[in-house]
């Protein structure tokens, strides 16, 4: 069977390549469950005879989206190398915050890792239904600033791994910041500089898709899942990227920009790894991540990818606020916040 005509979301597909890759022997694949998650891969969950359980991701060459959206299905590999990367960073302060790699197929394109164990929830569900644990916030917080500031003291080591940003430009760069840019032309000029600017700072590893929506909370801790986006570049992306879907989520969860302010950015600029850092914990560095907040908010309207819990006229007040936001930038986050959540009518 051949990568373009593999689908592991079928039964018998995958079956019969996990029985050909040498995985497990007929009749060993005891469950099989289609995964919902991103847009960008087909993630199955399998269960074995023996008891092991794993789940499969095989990466799209043309994304689950509207609006036409492709990338190359070799960024899984990425994804594997950033899994044994990741797992070796965090093995000290956070261990098991990574699943273990199991096999990466390099010809048909498909990654088999450990499942997390039950039980396990998905955080961004945890937040929509209103569930909050300030502590998830802290943690996911410190999680970031320790992959940044770790690795950005071993960038000799991992600089080169990771040099290659294709794949961040693809599924970054053109479809949140480039086709915003040509949706709402009044941010153009914003988010153009706000490329360059991104570009321009490689300073350490960047996972490109820090989010609620990929982690899971199991035994009262975070797990972080899909890293196809990681390499070597601007951890202010991370931040904002981060930041945008935790604003978001307060028209839903009952939280407070307050507390959000008090348990995310500020446990991520806390963490230890980073705040030693002059470059990852200056004013300028502090701005640059504000601005890529605001560019990732208007993304998520405006983009190639907008959010699918909001209707169109939630997606046109963030725009508007936003658009708002950009024109008269904010000075630091809490003003951020506060500026955000009044003019959307979420503040508590």
């Amino acid at each position: 069977m051949d990568a373009a005509s593999l689908d592991i979301e079928n039964r018998a597909d995958c079956q019969r390549y996990l029985v050909a890759a040498g995985h497990c022997r007929a009749g060993e694949v005891t469950e099989h469950k289609v995964l919902a998650g991103g847009v960008s891969s087909r993630t199955v969950l399998v269960a074995f005879t023996d008891g092991r359980r794993w789940v499969l991701k095989q990466s799209l060459a043309k994304l689950r989206v509207a609006a036409d959206w492709f990338s190359d299905p070799r960024r899984i590999h990425r994804e594997a190398l950033g899994m044994r990367v990741l797992g070796e960073l965090l093995s000290m302060t956070y261990p098991g915050r990574i699943p273990r790699l199991m096999f990466d197929d390099e010809t048909n394109h498909v990654l088999g890792m450990e499942a997390v164990p039950e039980p396990h929830e998905n955080w961004k569900t945890m937040l929509m239904d209103g569930r909050v644990h300030h502590e998830y916030f802290s943690e996911f917080g410190r999680i970031l600033g320790t992959i940044h500031g770790a690795s950005y003291i071993l960038g000799d080591q991992y600089a080169p791994l990771f040099a290659d940003r294709t794949f961040f430009e693809t599924l970054r760069i053109e479809p949140y910041y480039k086709y915003s840019s040509i949706q709402a032309p009044v941010a153009g000029t914003f988010l153009f500089d706000l490329i360059e600017e991104t570009r321009g700072n490689a300073l350490c590893l960047v996972h490109g898709d820090f989010s609620p929506k990929n982690i899971l909370v199991h035994n009262k801790h975070l797990v972080l899942l899909d890293h196809e986006v990681i390499h070597w570049g601007d951890p202010a992306f991370d931040v904002g990227f981060a930041m945008s879907h935790l604003l978001v989520k307060t028209r839903f969860s009952g939280y407070t920009a307050h507390a959000l302010e008090n348990n995310f950015p500020d446990d991520y600029f806390l963490s230890d790894e980073l705040w030693e850092n002059p470059t990852l914990s200056s004013d300028e560095y502090r701005r640059r991540c504000l601005r890529h907040t605001l560019a990732c908010l208007l993304a998520r309207a405006v983009g190639r990818s907008p959010l699918e819990y909001l209707n169109a006229a939630a997606r046109m007040q963030q725009c508007n606020v936003t658009l708002s936001l950009i024109k008269d930038l904010p000075a630091d986050f809490p003003e951020l916040l506060t500026r955000f959540t009044r003019a959307m009518g979420t503040e508590f």
